[in-house]
């Protein structure tokens, strides 16, 4: 039951990425190009070209900001990175013994039982 639960996690998970994929891919060009605007803003020494990135640089951060459902996208991510994990986990492996002096409170619990 429990792989069934990741199993539909992970479907819910993959579907919300494949739909937030548009926007993911616009938010990363629009950081490139603010993170290209704000470097070339800090290089140069002229005062016109400096508007200039600074208008090329505040239109990319509006344009970061419009993009706001990839992080959703970058939550679903997370999400299939959890379940791909829980997925894989081995469960530990308990041996039981037969020796009464290794578990003694089990035995002592199952001498006042009976």
């Amino acid at each position: 039951m429990r792989k069934f639960g990741l199993l539909v996690l992970g479907g819910i998970g993959a579907i919300v990425l494949l739909a937030n994929m548009g926007p993911m891919i616009g938010l990363a060009i629009s950081l490139l190009i603010l993170y290209y605007s704000f470097k070339q803003f800090m290089k140069t020494d002229s005062t016109f070209a400096k508007v200039i990135w600074a208008i090329i640089g505040l239109a990319a951060l509006s344009a970061s900001a419009s993009n706001f459902p990839a992080i959703i996208g970058l939550a679903a991510i997370y999400l299939l990175y959890v379940v791909i994990k829980k997925w894989n986990e081995e469960k530990p492996e308990v041996n039981e013994s037969d020796d009464p002096f290794t578990n003694f409170e089990k035995e002592w619990a199952n001498l006042k039982n009976n």
